[in-house]
Parts: C-alpha cells; sequence; structure tokens
C-alpha cells in the first residue's frame, strides 16, 4: 500500500490535517524492542504492568519499553510523530484517518465500554424517563457512548434524543461529581468512571454494550484497540505480533488469576477501598477480549455504519463503511 508522507493529527477524535515533513521511518530489522505509548496512571496500565512484572514481554521475545502519554490525543501525536511504535485508541479513529488516506491499523484491545449512571433513588428508572431530563457526557457532541445513546433511543422511540434532553458535556470526572452532587439527573461516562459511580452508590441504566445488542449488534465490537502504522506492521510484524501476544497472554492472567490483582491495587487507586476495588476488577474482567476473528470485525463494521449514521463526519470521517485494512490481516488469535 501506497505511504504518505502527510500525517493528520486527530485531537478530541476528529480528524484533522497537519502536514508534518518528516523522514521516513527507519526501523533495525534486528530490533526487538517494542515502544508503546500508555497513560501510566490509566486502565491501560494495569495489563502493561503485569506483562513486565510476569516477563511476558521477554517470555515473548522482545523487550517492552513504555513511554508515558498524557491522554489520547497525546498518544495520537506520540504515533504520528514516530516517538511511539503502538498507542491504545479506538478503531473508529483508525477508519476515519483510512478514509483520508492515512496508513494505520489496528488490533482490538478491549470491550470495556461505558454505560448510563443514574441515582438509584432518582427520577429516571428507565430509557423513556429520560425527556426533560439533564445528563453529563464525557467527552464532547461525538463522544461515541453519547452517539450510540441517540441512535439507540431514535430506534427505541422514534424521537431525536437531543431535543429532548440537556446534555452537558465535560471531563470524567467532573461528570461523576456533577452526578454525586445531584447536579445532572445521569451520567454517560467512560467504564472505569462507571465503576466508581457505582462504588459510591449509583446505579447502571444500561450499558453501551446493551444498546448495541438493542440495535441488533449481538456481539460486542471492540472499541478500544492497539494502533499502529501499516508501516510498523510491514518492518516489524514480528514484534508487534509478539507484544500483541504477550498483551494476550496477560488478558488470560488478569481474567483468571484474582492474586495478580492485588499487585495492581495501588495503580487501581482502591487500596483501602474493597467495594471499589472489587467493582473495577469484575468490570475490567467483563471487558477482557479473549478472541480475534472475523466475527469481531463484523461486529466493529456494523457498530461504524451506526455511529456514521448518527456522528457524522466529525466523527468517523469521509466514509460511511469501515475501511477494511481498519483491523490488521496480520494477526488472529
Amino acid at each position: 500500500m501506497k505511504r504518505r508522507e502527510l500525517l493528520k493529527v486527530c485531537l478530541g477524535g476528529v480528524v484533522s490535517a497537519s502536514a508534518l515533513s518528516t523522514p521516513a521511518l527507519s526501523f533495525s530489522p534486528t530490533s526487538k524492542t517494542v515502544r508503546v505509548g500508555v497513560m501510566i496512571n490509566g486502565t491501560a496500565s494495569w495489563e502493561m504492568k503485569v506483562i513486565k512484572d510476569l516477563k511476558l514481554d521477554e517470555k515473548n521475545g522482545f523487550e517492552l519499553e513504555l513511554k508515558d502519554v498524557s491522554g489520547k490525543s497525546a498518544s495520537h501525536v506520540a504515533l504520528m510523530s514516530n516517538d511511539v511504535d503502538i498507542v491504545l485508541s479506538d478503531f473508529v479513529w483508525v477508519a476515519a484517518l483510512r478514509s483520508a488516506g492515512d496508513t494505520f491499523t489496528s488490533v482490538p484491545h478491549s470491550y470495556a465500554v461505558g454505560g448510563m449512571i443514574v441515582d438509584p433513588a432518582g427520577p429516571i428508572t428507565e430509557i423513556t424517563d429520560l425527556p426533560g431530563k439533564t445528563i453529563g457526557v464525557a467527552g464532547g457532541p461525538v463522544d461515541k457512548s453519547w452517539v450510540i445513546l441517540q441512535a439507540y433511543y431514535k430506534g427505541l422511540t422514534g424521537e431525536t434524543l437531543a431535543d429532548k434532553v440537556e446534555a452537558r458535556f465535560g471531563p470524567p470526572p467532573l461528570i461523576n461529581e456533577l452526578l454525586s452532587e445531584g447536579h445532572i439527573d445521569a451520567s454517560l461516562n467512560f467504564w472505569h468512571f462507571n465503576a466508581r459511580a457505582k462504588a459510591a452508590g449509583g446505579k447502571e441504566l444500561i450499558s453501551v454494550k446493551d444498546m448495541m445488542s438493542g440495535m441488533g449488534i449481538t456481539s460486542a465490537p471492540p472499541l478500544l484497540a492497539w494502533v499502529f502504522r501499516d508501516q510498523t506492521a510491514e518492518e516489524k510484524g514480528e514484534e508487534v505480533s509478539a507484544f500483541l501476544d504477550a498483551s494476550f497472554a496477560a488478558k488470560d492472567i488478569l481474567l483468571n488469576d484474582d492474586a495478580v490483582w492485588e499487585t495492581l491495587r495501588a495503580k487501581m487507586r482502591a487500596t483501602d477501598n474493597d467495594t471499589l476495588f472489587t467493582t473495577l476488577r469484575n468490570d475490567y474482567r467483563a471487558g477482557i477480549l479473549r478472541e480475534f476473528n472475523d466475527g469481531t470485525i463484523e461486529a466493529a463494521a456494523a457498530s461504524f455504519e451506526i455511529m456514521s449514521a448518527v456522528g457524522g463526519s466529525k466523527l468517523v470521517g469521509d466514509s460511511t463503511v469501515m475501511d477494511p485494512g481498519t483491523f490488521w490481516s496480520g494477526y488472529r488469535t
């Protein structure tokens, strides 16, 4: 596939062009180091700690080099400027980049998605109670969970949810705070912030996974994915595959070994709160991806069409269907 030197920086999920004149990427064919950009205090770092602690990188013939990034936008910049080989993002971003002509690809990482949290003693007991209420949404107007909720509500009622509610957008911690203080009636947040809200007494009204199922997507789409360049896959394919093998091995351990979770308490910020610790662990396990096959890709493609219909080009780029190269053909479980 033709390589481009025009890199497009995605800030906040919207693809925007920023022409960067950079030399061709150069990777040593003998290098066994894989540079991965993650938030050191983020949930992806839990898996990375298991890989390092149990030497799963060494066992798979490579060295995992972690680089701290401050958030999704920073990880995108790090990937595009060749500071790292791989970052954690989402397949929708990859598909949007490919629709603009940039050659990035991905392998699914997690099914973990957010959902709607309400006060169990509050006025919302079902989705049809939402009109007239205030919903706090982590992110912005093209946040994927918000887009999916609107599509689900439209299919359920035939009405446009955005016209029926007041949506307040903000960072995840603020959304949880607004809910706990009663300033909003419901929150739509990322899974780990929802876990904290549930541990504090909140109730999940519906998950994004259940919304998808309600729209006919019975197999959960893997929104989160490990993202890298096509060129990286071509020139460091062995190392990328080794990293993915280590990643899936760590997932299996996290799914089945309670003891390893005790080593993660500090990273989880749950050292003195057993309820929070258990909620985070159980919700993380519920999102663990156990396999990557054609069915995984079909679920992603179906969800992409829904997000395209509701979110439009600001979310998915110029294409209404997922580019076939969005997921790397060189790896399957």
